[in-house]
């Protein structure tokens, strides 16, 4: 119950509060680069988000017409909230310079690029989202990544024994 209320308490003091993570998207998707972007949203979204009900499970980004969109990005609906409340999986315009939105226009077009929201957060009162332009991995590169990863904790172990003297 304490833990609600400390994590309540970062939420509303706008401290980069992380709201939600997208665990799965660096397991599936190699990261090339990161941007941090605004998010259009309406009263009762902002009102969900500061309970933390919102997942970026099958969230992605495309760009229309010169514009960035997040899309399948789910905010639960207001408990509070009448008539005016939101649509959950509505798509929602992503705030970024026109530079930015060319660049990334140039980027996608170039490769098999796309654009995966990683982290949804508070940033000073504002809802920003993580975008991460990624390529998809092949199963053999996630095998490799995890076989890389556990090398690297059975190393780090190992280095853990030998310092305190078990070996």
């Amino acid at each position: 119950m304490a833990k609600n209320a400390n994590k309540n308490a970062a939420d509303k003091s706008g401290n980069n509060a992380v709201v939600a993570t997208n665990r799965k998207a660096r397991h599936n998707y190699s990261i090339i680069d990161t941007y941090e972007a605004g998010i259009a949203l309406v009263g009762t979204e902002v009102k969900s988000l500061r309970e933390g009900l919102a997942s970026l499970a099958d969230a992605f980004a495309t760009v229309d017409d010169g514009e960035v969109w997040l899309r399948n990005l789910h905010i639960a609906e207001y408990h509070h909230g009448t008539w005016t409340n939101h649509a959950p999986r509505r798509n929602r315009k992503l705030l970024l310079h026109r530079k930015q939105i060319d660049m990334l226009v140039g980027k996608l077009r170039d490769g098999n690029f796309t654009l995966v929201p990683l982290k949804l957060y508070f940033s000073d009162g504002r809802v920003k989202v993580e975008l991460a332009l990624a390529r998809g991995k092949e199963a053999h590169d996630k095998r490799q990544d995890i076989a890389k990863r556990d090398a690297q904790r059975e190393i780090t172990r190992e280095m853990g024994r030998r310092l305190k003297g078990k070996i």
